[in-house]
């Protein structure tokens, strides 16, 4: 293989003129700089990208920690977070922080070592106090994506989840529904709270009590789904039921066909993510669509901003939207009611 010191002496050069040639850096002449270009071609040379981030401290690349890389979800970020590197002519480093906060802070210094000149991070376990604390610590941006963070908000990307939830369970209401029973994500995740916040204050718009045995955890997988819906029709009657994944409703769908209950005759379902699965259940299922592709769209292109040195501003909530299907229905024949539009919510 090849390597610069070939370059210069085929060339004639000294490395520092080849590195300038390269880099495109500094005064070089035009026959000198040809010269170089024919001696790397014609012994296909190759540059070290890691020795050129550290002399010039940037190595155009993008980096992006996930909390793991299950399901349709992730997949779709991955495909858009690839765009957008593209377009900026930057490349992608994706890594993985399995949900734990250790092994995302891990990751990050594993991105650093490798000079990227910003990091994307999808947590959803680290503390806030702790994700602020190394945005406003790092050499380079780091946005952290699906977080509410209003003490560095040009450095978060955040969907209004509290007014997503509130949405699909005032939807339910507005259909004469009243004994809704809720399946979570787990209670600590902070996007799971938030959530759990909107489902709490549409039932109270409506005077309806919280009754806390409506409501239990899942953990985001479809199994889970059916062991929480399993768990809610063992100690409580309900009409309606909202999951806060889609995974989740598929699983909670097998559980209430095993009780003898008919979807939406007997219980209504509603779902959150808007996964593609959920058009092809039976019966297709209602939900929450997230804006996935824009989101990461926009986190990106902030990167790459803050990356060159821009003052950017903070960007606005995301807003999901319902998408109505087959799984929901009224009570006593009622209609859905006109539904909002929730702006100006962080949350």
């Amino acid at each position: 293989m090849a390597t610069m010191v070939d370059v210069c002496r085929l060339a004639g050069v000294s490395k520092a003129t080849v590195s300038r040639v390269l880099n495109n850096t500094g005064p070089v002449k035009e026959s000198t700089r040809q010269a170089v270009f024919d001696a790397i071609q014609e012994l296909s040379y190759r540059p070290n990208g890691l020795a050129q981030a550290l002399a010039s401290h940037r190595s155009d690349t993008i980096g992006l920690i996930l909390s793991n890389f299950t399901g349709s979800y992730f997949g779709t970020l991955l495909r858009q977070a690839t765009r957008s590197v593209d377009a900026a002519g930057k490349q992608l480093i994706v890594t993985d922080g399995h949900d734990d906060p250790k092994r995302e802070q891990d990751a990050v210094n594993m991105l650093m070592d490798r000079r990227c000149d910003a990091i994307v991070l999808y947590s959803r376990y680290m503390p806030d106090d702790q994700l602020v604390q190394l945005i406003r610590d790092l050499p380079v941006p780091l946005i952290a994506m699906n977080r509410y963070l209003p003490e560095v908000p040009d450095h978060a990307t955040v969907l209004a989840q509290v007014s997503a939830a509130r949405m699909a369970t005032e939807y339910l209401t507005n259909l004469g529904h009243r004994r809704i029973a809720c399946i979570t994500r787990p209670v600590h995740q902070p996007t799971s709270q938030l959530r759990l916040r909107g489902y709490r204050e549409a039932l109270a718009a409506r005077g309806v009590e919280v009754d806390e045995a409506m409501i239990e955890e899942g953990t985001n997988t479809v199994s889970s789904g059916y062991d929480a819906c399993k768990k809610l029709l063992d100690r409580v009657n309900f009409s309606a039921l909202v999951c806060f994944t889609d995974y989740m409703a598929e699983g909670a769908y097998r559980a209430l066909a095993e009780k003898g209950l008919r979807i939406p005759d007997d219980v209504s379902v509603f779902g959150f993510d808007d996964d593609p699965v959920a058009a092809f259940m039976v019966p297709a299922l209602s939900t929450v669509h997230v804006p996935i592709e824009e989101m990461t769209r926009k986190t990106f292109e902030q990167a790459i901003d803050l990356a060159a040195g821009k003052v950017v501003a903070p960007l606005v909530p995301f807003v999901g939207r319902l998408v109505l299907r087959e799984s929901v229905s009224g009570v006593g024949g009622k209609g859905g009611g006109e539904m909002k539009t929730p702006f100006g919510d962080p949350a």
